[in-house]
């Protein structure tokens, strides 16, 4: 549950909205105030702009199958606009304080997987027929359905399997924790920083900021995510100034020391012009022509099963962390943050940037005491300017925004309170969701886990009726999700 800050004077009345703005958004409503939005869309920008840098990285790294390359600075200017734009129509259509963006994982796939079989247009192409497949099943109401199939205890292990999730990923990107090299007699996958040991500017910078935000959060400090950032990100720039630690990489060699992304400096310059000219670069005909029907299908497959449960995942854990879901587990307007959501991931690919999806750092604002569309408003118009002021978004390293996400993954983990473990035919399910996020780096694995496990179990229990009709869909698909690679190695 959210950290509620402390009041000051009579708190609003639900029942009086201020004005027209008030009662569109639910701001009085929903127990919030406009201060609190403000600060909630500043800490989800801050907790998710590396995106603005990092998706550049990755689909301007790769090669497609005619040898062409996306330019950085277009993909740089197009994942700030659609982010952008897609994020404020989430905030005034479903007024939920969940911002989006391109989606990771699914543009490593669209780069490495995808794009070196057909075009660039081609590859997204396909995510563009995936995110009108996904709209449709939302307008149907068979999306809503399924989300609404899940058991209540089921959905509140995923909100906690992405704390756990949020929590690995801001280690990791702190260079906290990683990946130690596969050699002889190796058997531990992961370890903290550079051989076992705190040995870089940056990792100290981290901690200290860590250590700096609990403090302001136990403390019940309004506004303790979002000072906690600040603080660390004017903390690295003196080091910076002071050690001169470097980016992660230095003449092409790996420079283990130094910051994992962004170099925390003041720019030289700081307005810039976007280039936009990727903006409707995309074919949705010509991969079927080019490579056979089974590749693009199960490439649809996969970024359909990919999105339609990461979203699912990603909303149930934003209202579970700002207590905004019902007796049953749902959101408010579900629907209508499904279509938008779907919509997203066809803008993506019309834009050349990949799908776009509900972001979960979204959390790290609710936990700010976001809870309407006023937050996304915020987000969505930064992301807007950080199409002419990319410069001055590149200030804030991983290191400062990732203490965020472990401070929210704590708040979400929370939750696991309510999960009955001594019922072991939700225990565990429950548990397989929770631990496969963090260890496989997917909330759509979790979710696969848990709901193929609780249909098991509740057959071998004589128990089938139980089972919503519609979950034993979602788990065959899941079945042929997981199975997908000796299927086409079969076909072929």
């Amino acid at each position: 549950m959210a950290i509620a800050p402390p009041g000051k004077g009579t708190p609003p009345d639900p029942a009086h909205p201020r004005n027209g703005f008030d009662r569109f958004f639910e701001i009085t409503a929903r127990g919030s105030t406009t201060s609190r939005e403000v600060r909630g869309g500043l800490a989800t920008f801050f907790t998710m702009a590396y995106i603005v840098v990092l998706n550049p990285l990755i689909l301007g790294g790769a090669v497609d199958g005619d040898g062409k390359k996306l330019a950085i600075s277009a993909i740089a200017a197009a994942t700030a606009l659609v982010a952008g734009v897609m994020t404020i129509m989430m905030g005034v259509v479903a007024r939920f304080p969940i911002a989006l963006a391109a989606g990771l994982g699914v543009n490593a796939l669209v780069a490495y997987e995808i794009a070196p079989q057909m075009s660039w247009a081609d590859a997204m192409g396909l995510v563009v027929i995936e995110g009108v497949i996904i709209a449709i099943l939302v307008l149907t109401g068979l999306r809503t359905a399924v989300f609404r199939s899940v058991p209540t205890q089921l959905k509140t292990a995923i909100g906690v399997g992405i704390g756990l999730f949020l929590t690995i990923i801001g280690l990791v990107d702190a260079g906290f924790v990683r990946r130690i090299p596969d050699v002889a007699g190796t058997t531990v996958p992961v370890g903290l920083g550079v051989n076992g040991k705190i040995v870089s500017w940056p990792m100290l910078v981290f901690v200290v900021g860590l250590l700096f935000t609990i403090v302001l959060v136990v403390r019940r400090i309004r506004g303790a995510i979002l000072i906690g950032i600040l603080a660390t990100t004017v903390l690295a720039i003196v080091v910076e100034a002071v050690a001169k630690v470097g980016p992660p990489f230095v003449n092409g060699k790996p420079n283990p020391k130094g910051w994992s992304l962004n170099v925390p400096e003041l720019p030289k310059k700081i307005v810039d012009i976007p280039d936009l000219s990727l903006l409707g670069q995309f074919n949705v005909l010509n991969s079927w022509s080019r490579v056979g029907w089974l590749i693009p299908l199960m490439f649809v497959f996969t970024l359909l099963i990919t999105d339609f449960f990461d979203t699912m995942g990603t909303m149930v854990a934003i209202g579970q962390e700002g207590n905004m879901l019902d007796e049953r587990g749902t959101p408010p307007r579900a629907k209508e943050i499904l279509l938008v959501d779907s919509i997203a991931a066809a803008a993506g690919g019309a834009s050349s940037v990949s799908s776009n999806t509900s972001y979960i750092e979204s959390a790290a604002g609710v936990a700010e005491g976001a809870r309407t569309g006023v937050a996304n408003l915020v987000t969505g118009v930064l992301f807007l300017l950080a199409m002419f002021l990319a410069p001055l978004s590149l200030v804030v390293p991983f290191e400062a925004a990732s203490t965020a996400l472990v401070v929210v993954g704590f708040l979400m983990m929370t939750a696991v309170r309510t999960i009955d473990w001594t019922d072991y035919e939700i225990a565990i399910p429950a548990f397989l969701t929770i631990a496969l996020m963090p260890f496989t780096y997917s909330i759509s694995n979790g979710i696969g886990a848990g709901v193929i496990t609780y249909v098991v179990v509740k057959l071998a229990k004589g128990k089938a009726r139980e089972v919503h009709p519609l979950l034993y869909g979602v788990a065959a698909l899941f079945v042929v999700y997981f199975a997908r690679s000796p299927i086409e190695s079969l076909v072929y």
